[in-house]
């Protein structure tokens, strides 16, 4: 058994080595290598069968599931993500719906079953995090602004993908859905990512800044994997996937300090099992199959390649980003990668999808990825072209609408009523999900408890008392923030409801009705809410009174304990991501470097006065360039900062003007200004 597994991840680690070398040498894709290298040694081509236990590489392709996932998790992002997160969560749902739509189409148009043609509309909604990151930086166009939006709308896909592994399991166990089933499956998801991201961002830090004060990268290497293969057994034990697990714990390490050097130390991990998981990809590969499929393969790839610009450029369009920009998104994002593999090889574990379908895949992801690199070039060619040949009308209708989007989101105020009530309602959400997660968690550890513990005293009865009052004393800080947070919510609401112009003398009274009303019925659902989801851990009614009495008299006596703690939480979770990451253990902290033609200029800065002849005027009007030579290159205003301002700008008094120029030039423009 030894001799047998040795002898397969030879033969699988040198081929792979060896098409490494050839695809390096060709400038291809790697991942297309170990697929290859897959085929090849694979037990469908002839003349030799290679791997003697398929059950093996089976194995180690799980590791490679578990690692790739978790190195996708650590370049995910919520910081990044809050940059672009409108245009990613527009862009990427309406891409993956209908991307699932056509899929769906395109599996009925050829006769296939329901089932896959639902995984196959699946398959074609997820882009290639992997390939696309590989492609961009070959290309060295990371940077630019169209390649930040591709990779915040592959963030939000990698979280959609997981709703939607999640989904496909219920219906491959029903073979249906419903709208009561989707809508417990999103919850109960929901709750999971919700406790695991607010709790392990509140503690991971925390821990992996500890182990890194030792300075031991086999410390740093050891805690990283094992709070990785830990996190993704807690999801399998919760009957979720490996992959969902390992990504969530890689995007909770992706927000610690130590980023840099734990990506460094997994990055050769990773490689080596994603390796072994691409070459097990190719071992299932029959090119027989290849062959009979080549027509839907064709379909199936231009239907990849069109529909993913179409619909990726049409959602960061409807977002407010101007046509080019648009255009060169969807052009980046035209192909399948990783996540489609493993949605393809779950419907073919859980045995609902046709044999035919997983090559497919491969295939198609192939074929996209090969015309990847092709579509970023010649993106900025088509989006010239495409420029041209638009009529007049259509161009500045389209631009037109780029304008207006873009005015609106720079028009909400931070600072107004309705600002408030956003930010306050999506911290009762974030809590009343944590209330959610503990319960659901309460629901498995009574199950638990039943199958360890069956002469537990008093029964299942004693079980559920026990487990309740830690649920609910657990929840206790969660449940008092909802409440306080509810009771600030109603007292705005009922300012901004009732005006002092439409009631008059009786303002006064009329808010505090209105806010009381509001209180109460919120109170109520709160408790409605916390019913519904104890309904399976309520014991008889003797021990439920006891249990009320036991919080009730815990809630007066630790009251104001549990806020302190609800509030170092909350500490916690804004330090986390306030905290900057470390610098990268190959790299010294140095200043930034100036290009050489910058370094005869200098930087000052104006504040503009009410009397200032600037004051009013658009920097068109102010002709400064022409006049002194200086330019203006950033407006600060009210805590906001215009870079580098287009000649429509206006300058207003109070703004601290940045001016660039030689010092001659900078100060004619202070006089000009003055």
């Amino acid at each position: 058994m030894h001799h047998t597994l040795f002898q397969d991840l030879a033969i699988v680690m040198m081929v792979a080595a060896v098409v490494t070398v050839i695809f390096r040498r060709l400038k291809q894709p790697v991942v297309l290598g170990y697929i290859l290298a897959g085929v090849i040694i694979g037990p469908h081509t002839p003349p030799y069968k290679f791997i003697e236990d398929q059950h093996t590489i089976d194995t180690l392709s799980e590791l490679g599931v578990i690692f790739l996932m978790f190195a996708l998790g650590l370049e995910f992002s919520l910081r990044k993500l809050s940059k672009v997160g409108a245009t990613a969560l527009i862009g990427a749902t309406m891409e993956i719906i209908l991307m699932v739509w056509v899929g769906y189409q395109i599996g009925r148009a050829f006769g296939w079953h329901t089932m896959d043609s639902v995984f196959l509309g699946a398959i074609l909604a997820i882009s290639s995090t992997t390939i696309i990151i590989k492609a961009l930086e070959e290309l060295g166009k990371t940077k630019e602004p169209f390649a930040q939006l591709i990779f915040g709308i592959l963030i939000v896909e990698d979280i959609l993908a997981i709703l939607m592994i999640a989904m496909l399991g219920a219906l491959a166990s029903t073979g249906s859905l419903s709208v009561a089933e989707v809508g417990l499956t999103v919850g109960k998801l929901g709750a999971f990512l919700g406790v695991v991201l607010v709790a392990g961002l509140i503690i991971i830090p925390r821990l992996l800044n500890y182990v890194a004060k030792f300075k031991s990268n086999e410390m740093l290497l050891v805690t990283v994997t094992g709070l990785c293969l830990g996190i993704s057994l807690l999801a399998v034990k919760l009957e979720y996937s490996v992959a969902l697990g390992a990504f969530l714990i890689g995007a909770i390490i992706a927000e610690a300090r130590q980023i840099a050097r734990i990506e460094m130390l997994m990055h050769p991990v990773r490689d080596l099992f994603s390796a072994v998981f691409f070459v097990s990809i190719g071992l299932l590969i029959d090119p027989k199959v290849l062959w009979e499929y080549i027509g839907p393969i064709s379909v199936i790839s231009l239907a990849v390649i069109f529909g993913k610009v179409l619909t990726c450029g049409l959602g960061t369009f409807v977002a407010g980003n101007d046509l080019r920009t648009s255009m060169r998104v969807g052009m980046g994002l035209a192909q399948i990668g990783e996540f489609s593999f493993i949605i393809a090889a779950f419907g073919l574990q859980k045995g609902v999808t046709s044999d035919f379908l997983y090559p497919i895949a491969v295939a198609v992801s192939a074929i996209t990825t090969l015309a990847t690199p092709y579509l970023i070039r010649a993106s900025d060619t088509i989006v010239g072209w495409s420029e041209k040949v638009m009529p007049v009308s259509v161009r500045r209708t389209l631009d037109a609408y780029t304008h207006w989007v873009g005015g609106l989101s720079k028009s909400s105020s931070r600072r107004s009523p309705s600002a408030f009530l956003r930010k306050w309602g999506w911290q009762i959400a974030l809590n009343l999900l944590l209330i959610a997660g503990v319960f659901i968690g309460g629901f498995y550890a009574r199950r638990f408890a039943l199958e360890k513990w069956p002469d537990a005293p008093g029964g299942d009865n004693g079980i559920k008392g026990m487990v309740l009052l830690g649920a609910m004393l657990l929840s206790l800080p969660m449940i008092i923030a909802v409440v306080r947070k509810w009771q600030a919510f109603a007292m705005l609401l009922s300012e901004m409801s009732v005006t002092r112009k439409a009631a008059g003398e009786r303002t006064a009274p009329l808010r505090a009705l209105v806010q009381m009303i509001a209180f109460v019925a919120g109170c109520v659902a709160l408790g409605i809410y916390i019913l519904l989801l104890s309904s399976t851990l309520l014991p008889s009614w003797n021990l439920l009174i006891v249990l009320a009495l036991v919080l009730l008299v815990a809630t007066v006596l630790l009251r104001r304990s549990f806020i302190r703690l609800h509030a170092r939480a909350q500490v916690a979770l804004v330090e986390t991501f306030e905290t900057p990451a470390a610098p990268h253990p190959h790299e010294e902290p140095s200043e930034p470097k100036v290009h050489p033609l910058l370094r005869e200029a200098q930087l000052d800065t104006i504040t503009v006065s009410s009397t200032s002849t600037a004051a009013g005027k658009v920097i068109a009007e102010l002709k400064l360039r022409t006049l002194t030579g200086a330019s203006i290159v950033g407006i600060e205003r009210a805590g906001e900062n215009v870079i580098n301002p287009g000649i429509d700008e206006e300058i207003k008094a109070g703004d601290s003007v940045l001016l660039i120029g030689t010092i001659t030039q900078i100060e004619k423009a202070k006089a000009v200004m003055g």
